[in-house]
């Protein structure tokens, strides 16, 4: 099976570490988080890694070389400007006839053999991988009628929301829907989708996920990794 890894972001959020350092080899206890994603990959069979890079392209490919360290095949695809995170596809030109697309600083213990299972199963063209988020607020929430009356008083309530994990599958007839050398982003694709009625499945996921896209995730998933390290490094 065939993934594509989305690393070619600046990383602004975790500046200044970013400035000198991709974001995909940022260490998660003492291997790059990037590394944990590969093996956990391989793990579940996926052989064949595209890894789509950009900004400090250079150390990424210098670290990884051809993946047979890790027992896979990785190859490279730069992009001369920034393209979004789903316009890097169309510059693929061998993907298999479904394929695994994510970004590449998540720590997770998502199944990516059965998410493929549920894409194939569903024949969808497109499937996203979905957390429910809890995000506590700290604020009383007033509910008011139409007359501005207050009807109830929810002191620091926590909200779900379902949330794509960056995570997908896609059939290669997406490409159908991406231009070549132009911008673009999932969530402008998955809703291009919609509207044209394409089959597009939510695979529901209950376990650990994190993004080290900000400073308190990453301190964060640095606190945790500890104690679940037999369990997503492999």
């Amino acid at each position: 099976m065939q993934a594509v890894i989305l690393a070619g972001g600046k990383g602004t959020r975790l500046a200044p570490y970013t400035m000198v350092f991709p974001k995909p080899l940022m260490p998660i206890g003492d291997v790059p988080i990037l590394e944990i994603v590969i093996r956990q990959l391989k793990k579940h069979g996926f052989t064949k890694i595209v890894l789509a890079v950009g900004h400090l392209a250079g150390l990424i490919e210098a670290y990884f070389e051809d993946g047979s360290k890790w027992g896979v095949e990785i190859t490279y695809s730069r992009e001369d400007e920034p393209l979004g995170t789903a316009g890097p596809l169309a510059l693929l030109d061998d993907l298999d006839e479904n394929f695994l697309v994510m970004n590449g600083d998540l720590l997770t213990n998502i199944d990516y053999s059965d998410l493929m299972c549920h894409h194939l199963e569903s024949g969808a063209l497109s499937t996203v991988s979905i957390y429910t988020k809890e995000v506590p607020i700290s604020l009383g929430v007033l509910k008011l009628d139409d007359d501005g009356k207050i009807v109830d008083y929810i002191e620091k309530p926590t909200l779900k929301y379902k949330v794509s994990m960056g995570i997908y599958v896609f059939n290669n007839d997406v490409l159908n829907y991406i231009r070549r050398g132009k911008y673009l982003d999932f969530p402008d694709l998955i809703k291009t989708l919609i509207q044209k009625n394409k089959n597009v499945s939510g695979y529901m996921f209950e376990g650990y996920w994190m993004d080290i896209g900000r400073h308190e995730d990453y301190s964060k998933v640095l606190e945790e990794f500890e104690k679940m390290k037999d369990e997503l490094l492999f």
